[in-house]
């Protein structure tokens, strides 16, 4: 049976053009094509020094992984909201709600305020959203 399926792709590959067996990857466009540097310095600055709550100072309290579990669920389940706010970071401690990363307008950073603050056992959020276009 193996042989057979072996048998079966080279004669299909035999069919086609070699065009088409050795056309490269389409590459992803450069920051500079884009207009948009790829660089994430200052962030990841930000988030070494300690200073900012980052997913690795996470409590593992079972309530608040339930919070922020809870809070992800609400955010994700709005389809007005972009990708980006979709994937926002939440962090929960003690439930105090603190919300980071970028999203696409003022609108949007109120309505994932506004979400996370509706989800039962929120006691306090924290937004730290950044606009990003």
């Amino acid at each position: 049976m193996k042989s057979s399926a072996c048998t079966t792709l080279i004669a299909i590959m035999a069919t086609l053009p070699l065009s088409v067996m050795a056309s490269p990857q389409a590459t992803p466009p450069s920051a500079a094509s884009t207009g948009h540097a790829a660089d994430n310095t200052a962030v990841n600055a930000r988030d070494r020094s300690g200073d900012t709550p980052t997913s690795q100072t996470q409590s593992n309290d079972k309530s608040d992984v339930k919070l922020a579990a809870a809070v992800r669920r609400s955010i994700t389940k709005d389809s007005s909201l972009s990708t980006s706010a979709h994937n926002v970071k939440v962090r929960v401690s003690a439930g105090t709600v603190t919300l980071r990363g970028p999203v696409k307008s003022d609108d949007e950073k109120a309505r994932v305020e506004s979400i996370a603050r509706s989800v039962a056992g929120v006691s306090q959020v924290t937004n730290d959203l950044e606009i990003k276009p």
